[in-house]
């Protein structure tokens, strides 16, 4: 069996951005909004040397939302994948929720099993990709990501300081993360060590 870093998108890959037409944070709606954080690719090669499966596992409710189209949605992904392609990085695989049980777009409006906090996009590429989540890792920047984590058995790393509000929402839900982190590179150093590399 494989094992995998399993790494949500927004605020842990790509920066998360403020919407003020809507008055939202959230994900890119617009190809041009993407931007890589720092130190994703540095984080996303050790990764890659570990010989570990670099799997993303993102909930993306924006089309069911009617917040972006389909095809912005794909230029997005796209221009996710030519960076790291430019950048000499791997993702072994790519699976997104784009469900949401409140959508405006009906295609969309769905309560699945794959929108985290369920576990069902890491248990599905568990399932194609021959990886054994017990022994892998999630890597997310909030609450919904550790839940999905803890559910599929991975080891889990919370992006972000302690901050009050999510400590209460943390003993609210019984979920707290194996580690807290401030970010992904930060997250692949204590993996690495994990792994026995010094």
């Amino acid at each position: 069996m494989n094992k995998a870093v399993f790494l949500d998108r927004d605020g842990v890959i790509n920066q998360i951005v403020y919407h003020r037409d809507i008055g939202i944070v959230d994900t890119p709606f617009h190809p041009s909004q993407f931007k890589l954080l720092p130190d994703v690719k540095k984080a996303l090669r050790k990764i890659n040397r570990l010989g570990l499966k670099t799997i993303l596992v993102s909930n993306q409710p924006g089309v069911a939302k009617k917040h972006m189209s389909l095809k912005n949605f794909y230029s997005i992904d796209q221009k996710m994948r030519k960076e790291m392609s430019k950048n000499k990085v791997t993702l072994d695989a790519v699976y997104y929720c784009l469900h949401h049980p409140q959508g405006s777009d009906k295609r969309f409006k769905k309560n699945c099993s794959c929108r985290k906090p369920k576990p069902g996009l890491i248990l599905r590429a568990s399932k194609e990709l021959k990886i054994d989540p017990e022994t892998s890792y999630l890597v997310g920047d909030s609450l919904t990501d550790i839940q999905a984590g803890k559910k599929a058995g991975c080891t889990t790393f919370l992006l972000g300081n302690h901050k009050c509000d999510i400590c209460r929402l943390m003993e609210k839900k019984n979920t707290r993360p194996d580690y807290i982190v401030k970010d992904l590179f930060e997250a692949v150093k204590l993996i690495e060590k994990k792994e026995g590399v010094k």
